[in-house]
């Protein structure tokens, strides 16, 4: 039986040290998050594709 309340989460990708992981809330939002040692940085949908954006031009 599904719980309506769980929130739903799936790695995105993984290194030995840092993580990057999505949720989708109750709600139905979908939140991303960013596990630095013992930090996480929490990021809405806007957040996250800007984010991205800034992680593409550093790349260049």
């Amino acid at each position: 039986m599904s719980n309506h309340n769980e929130t739903h989460t799936e790695t995105l990708a993984e290194t030995e040290n840092f993580m990057a992981w999505r949720a989708e809330e109750p709600d139905g939002e979908i939140t991303y998050h960013i596990e630095i040692n013992n930090v996480t940085v929490h990021f809405f949908q806007e957040e996250w594709t800007e984010f991205l954006q800034l992680i593409r031009e550093l790349g260049k």
